[in-house]
């Protein structure tokens, strides 16, 4: 019988070098980008805004990766939620790289701001306001993608047993509060990091990192996996 051990084993590395390569992108990025002076301090630190970049690249593999790999195991208990997850976490990681494309952007914005002499009320910064622009609502959108793939497993989990039910059931309160952020940060209603944002984020990423340990040290529930297999033998 396939218990799907590599496949569990793949998925928690996953989840917890998404949240790593998050984590760094923002500590690196994060500063250079919210300076009043950006455009000067983007081109100064020019290096360190790629390396934040790169990381953000990474997470955004490892969300699609998450999915992909844990379509094979999904797809027996419901293949139109699993597919659904794979989608729109790939939709996910596709806005993070625009997001991306938009930071380098930036760092060539902004070699060309400082070579102008970087002069005062000038289209530079019109566009510069308007990359940094593009980032925000790539990661709001993001974040709704990423909400809706996470709660399409997460149901599935419920349903198959495949992981504890008080692990999965977490995980569909934290995809739900995922959810809320995202659509409270597109209406203005909260901003990236604020009080209200931080908990609403909070227990979904900590279910995250749970559920990661739990994939790499125990995997899939194997009755849950057995009884699927004698269902399907019996058909």
């Amino acid at each position: 019988m396939n218990t799907y051990r590599k496949n569990a084993r793949i998925v928690g590395i996953l989840f917890i070098t998404a949240t790593v390569a998050g984590i760094l992108s923002v500590v690196i990025s994060r500063p250079i980008l919210d300076a009043p002076d950006y455009l000067i301090k983007i081109s100064a630190s020019e290096n360190q805004v790629i390396v934040g970049g790169l990381f953000e690249l990474i997470m955004a593999v490892a969300c699609a990766g998450i999915a992909i790999w844990l379509y094979p195991v999904l797809k027996k208990h419901n293949q139109a939620l699993a597919l659904g997850s794979v989608g729109f976490r790939v939709i996910e990681a596709a806005l993070y790289f625009v997001a991306v494309a938009g930071l380098l952007s930036l760092v060539t914005l902004s070699q060309e701001f400082v070579k102008a002499g970087a002069p005062v009320a000038s289209n530079y910064q019109t566009l510069g306001t308007s990359l940094l622009a593009l980032r925000v609502w790539t990661g709001q959108l993001g974040m709704i993608a990423f909400s809706l793939g996470a709660l399409m497993y997460y149901y599935i989990f419920y349903q198959s047993k495949l992981i504890p039910r008080w692990l999965s059931g977490w995980g569909l309160i934290g995809g739900v509060l995922f959810l809320a952020a995202g659509l409270l940060a597109m209406f203005g209603q909260t901003g990236s990091f604020s009080t209200i944002d931080t908990l609403l984020n909070l227990p979904g990423a900590v279910n995250e990192m749970v559920l990661a340990v739990w994939l790499i040290v125990k995997g899939f529930n194997p009755s849950a996996i057995a009884s699927l297999s004698a269902k399907t033998d019996i058909n």
